[in-house]
């Protein structure tokens, strides 16, 4: 039995449901297979920072993933027995998650799972991939099913988000580059008692580094702690069982803590490699299928979620009328993240690593004078929370400057509004959150800014695109359906701001350019078919 489907998405995890349901909401058909019985139950990643919170926002799941979550408080780095680093977290500005929380995968998941059957999608579970012929039209993809039958699918598009022994990477003969550590990782989610030693982290993450290898302990959301260890690779090949992790936090812990108990343990070996190419035809690598690192950081769920949100809504924009070559630009953009995602865990990794006592002496000299300048917190932060990328080198950017604090290419900031018609959003990134495309046009009561508007509306149609006029002094009598004031001078300027918050475009309303260049811009038809008009903000 043959199918024809738009998008076939290989992979439920986090990546795989974040691309499908960014698709479901702008009224794409999508069909998701996955291997497992069901949503994830194995603990696995546990901290979620802000690029993938705001992400999980634009979904629809980021509130309930918050209130059954723990928020982080900061870091700390011990050496020798006592604490040479530190770095509060919860500081990050423009932006409604300043800080990472605490929440253990299968949380996630099941989040998502939930909001993917609300838009109406399903998953085809017990569903394998067997094999993957890609062309530049389509991807034939045969399936072996849960009932033992064999179906082939003809997909227009094919996300595979099936992890990091992808079936559809290596049936497409993509090369995956990179090492293997020569370190074996061992990790548990244990019950913790300090037992009259020093006090447990309550609401942190904490990194002991000694001559024999880490110990990495987080609290957890509903009690407990994560412990985290490294050693020489082979040393065995079974779980872990709380005997042996309880030798090693004997041995690298700060003395008398003990495990009472452990509900989940896991040996795994941990590699640092990318793919080639993210993209062959009508195939996209995403998550863990396109890259691979160490948790340091805790980076592997949060860029394969927006992995999946990019290749999300640049799919939905093509399949509701926009030019295919949007989609060059999902290997610009979010290769190079990869890059500097499992180039930063690595750097952390090796951290960890060091042997040399004179090394090991000039680490715990940097991370203190880091510490206490604060360059440690202003620099590591906001790299591993991933909030504002720098993707000004990208196809679908325009390139021309735009008006005054304002970059193509770069995160959009922040703006505190007053509602006035159309918009109960009470700041610029609240408005935005609904992962829309979105034409902003400031006003600087000159009257060109409120034509623009209009022009603006008139385009595009209102399921497809918003656009909000902000006024800088008094409410414009145009009909513009979203119009809020703000006390921020700004000049009369127009800027689209893609799904992602990321400004695609931007002009100065002097005249100089054509307010028609930026419309241009905006990946959608105003014919588009609706999507979930219940994400307008």
């Amino acid at each position: 039995m043959t199918e024809d489907r738009t998008v076939l998405v290989a992979g439920a995890g986090p990546t795989g449901l974040t691309a499908a349901c960014t698709l479901l909401r702008q009224g794409v058909d999508v069909t998701v297979v996955d291997r497992r019985s069901g949503p994830a139950t194995a603990p696995k990643a546990i901290v979620t920072w802000s690029g993938a919170l705001e992400v999980l926002d634009r979904v629809g799941v980021a509130e309930q993933v918050a209130e059954r979550a723990l928020p982080l408080a900061g870091a700390s780095y011990w050496s020798r027995g006592r604490k040479v680093a530190a770095v509060t977290f919860g500081g990050l500005p423009n932006t409604r998650f300043p800080g990472p929380l605490s929440v253990p995968q299968p949380v996630i998941e099941e989040l998502l799972y939930e909001r993917l059957t609300q838009l109406g999608g399903t998953v085809r579970w017990n569903t394998t991939v067997r094999s993957v012929t890609a062309g530049g039209d389509f991807a034939e993809v045969t399936l072996d099913e849960a009932d033992g039958a064999e179906t082939t699918l003809r997909a227009r598009w094919l996300i595979a988000a099936d992890g990091m022994h992808s079936t559809v990477r290596g049936a497409l003969g993509m090369p995956f580059e990179g090492d293997t550590y020569p370190r074996d990782f061992l990790l548990g989610d244990v019950v913790l008692d300090a037992a009259g030693g020093a006090p447990l982290p309550e609401a942190e993450a904490q990194y002991h580094l000694t001559p024999d290898g880490v110990l990495v302990v987080v609290a957890l959301p509903k009690g407990g702690h994560r412990v985290f260890f490294d050693q020489p690779a082979g040393t065995r090949t079974d779980r872990p069982t709380t005997a042996e992790l309880q030798q090693l936090l004997d041995e690298r812990g700060p003395g008398k803590w003990r495990i009472g108990e452990s509900w989940w343990t896991s040996r795994f070996q941990v590699h640092a490699r990318v793919a080639g190419a993210f993209r062959q035809g009508a195939v996209f690598l995403a998550g863990d299928a396109a890259h691979v690192h160490s948790p340091a950081g805790g980076q592997g769920l949060n860029t394969g979620v927006q992995d999946g949100y990019d290749i999300g809504w640049k799919l939905a924009a093509v399949c509701r009328g926009a030019d295919e070559s949007l989609l060059d630009a999902y290997e610009a953009e979010r290769r190079p993240t990869a890059v500097r995602a499992v180039r930063n865990a690595d750097r952390q990794t090796k951290l960890w690593m060091v042997r040399n006592p004179l090394l090991r002496g000039l680490r715990d000299t940097l991370l203190r004078r880091l510490s206490k300048s604060g360059a440690l917190e202003r620099r590591l932060i906001p790299e591993i929370a991933q909030i504002d990328l720098d993707l000004t080198a990208s196809p679908a950017v325009d390139a021309a400057p735009g008006g005054a604090g304002v970059t193509p290419g770069r995160r959009m900031p922040d703006l505190v509004l007053t509602p006035v018609r159309g918009t109960r959003s009470a700041t610029l990134h609240g408005y935005l959150s609904a992962g829309r495309h979105a034409v902003v046009v400031f006003d600087d009561g000159a009257g060109t800014a409120a034509e623009a508007a209009e022009q603006a509306r008139a385009r595009f149609d209102r399921e497809a695109v918003d656009v909000l006029l902000v006024a800088s002094g008094g409410v414009p009598g145009a009909a513009t359906h979203d119009v809020a004031t703000t006390h921020e001078t700004r000049p009369a300027q127009a800027v689209y701001v893609r799904p992602d918050g990321v400004v695609g475009a931007a002009l100065v309303l002097d005249g100089s350019r054509s307010f028609g260049e930026l419309l241009a811009r905006v990946p959608e038809s105003a014919d588009a078919p609706a999507g979930d008009a219940q994400g307008r903000r």
